[in-house]
């Protein structure tokens, strides 16, 4: 069966299937933020793409190992420790006070010490006591365009020499992306402060916030070169100074491209090869 790596999408109509599924991951991310060692750039907090949807991956602690996944396309949350048990969690749009207690419990039963699942589950999921018009239909949806953006940073990715984050998903935001390090140091910066010490570029996706209504996709650096924002785009992208300062590209004019994967391709490329140009060598 051939598959659309970018169907289409009408946010007018998923916002609220999306908060859901946004509120959701915050429970996969209390997990991994609260059972993984610190790693720079908040890395260990942060959720993996899956084929449905998104995973904490594979989590070690002293007593159990365990993976919590996000389902998009099945609108469910699956548990699963070494023990060989499992747990599955039917989503529709429940307050994610409910799944998160629904999980907490199963992993204590698992091994988990108790304090540690109530560490894990004390954070903004935990408080999120509204539940969401959900569709499963636009969840489905939703997923297979994270898949085609996850499959598509992949392919990216492996074409670049220097270090790179995972791709990954914050469950703050509720965005996809992949930073490219060049491995060189912002001066007059503490170098054993990462955050503000490394130079970096930004590729991501959001399916909405607060500042654009609807999905699209986003190219930061840090620091921002001046020299960068008077690059040339290609038609359909062009720079955000609103909020962010940025390369912006919507989903909506993705869509109307005849290769959307080559166009995003070659947008990311572009401005990757800028980024080594002037984030590199310090230009303004």
């Amino acid at each position: 069966m051939t598959t659309h790596s970018f169907p289409e999408l009408h946010p007018e109509e998923f916002s609220a299937t999306r908060d859901a599924l946004h509120a959701y991951s915050g429970i996969l991310g209390g997990w991994t933020s609260t059972c993984r060692a610190q790693r720079k750039h908040w890395w260990h907090a942060s959720l993996r793409p899956s084929l449905g949807g998104v995973t904490t991956g594979v989590i070690y602690t002293d007593t159990l190992g365990f993976e919590i996944e996000l389902s998009f396309t099945q609108s469910k949350l699956l548990v699963s420790a070494d023990s060989g048990e499992t747990h599955a969690i039917a989503l529709h749009g429940q307050a994610a006070i409910e799944p998160a207690r629904q999980i907490q419990e199963f992993l204590i039963a698992a091994g988990i010490p108790a304090e540690t699942a109530a560490a894990a589950n004390a954070g903004k999921a935990k408080d999120r006591t509204d539940s969401f018009d959900y569709s499963p239909e636009q969840a489905n949806e939703l997923g297979q365009a994270l898949n085609g953006v996850s499959a598509t940073l992949e392919s990216f990715r492996a074409e670049i020499r220097e270090e790179t984050s995972p791709i990954q998903l914050w469950p703050h935001h509720f965005d996809l992306a992949m930073l490219w390090l060049p491995g060189e140091k912002v001066p007059d910066q503490d170098p054993d402060d990462e955050e503000y010490a490394d130079k970096q570029m930004n590729f991501g996706f959001t399916f909405g916030d607060a500042g654009i209504a609807e999905p699209y996709f986003y190219v930061t650096a840090y620091p921002s070169p001046g020299a960068l924002s008077k690059l040339d785009l290609p038609d359909g992208t062009h720079w955000q100074n609103e909020g962010f300062t940025g390369a912006v590209l919507t989903y909506r004019r993705l869509q109307a491209e005849a290769s959307p994967k080559g166009y995003l391709l070659n947008l990311w490329s572009q401005l990757l090869a800028g980024g080594k140009q002037h984030l590199i060598a310090g230009s303004n």
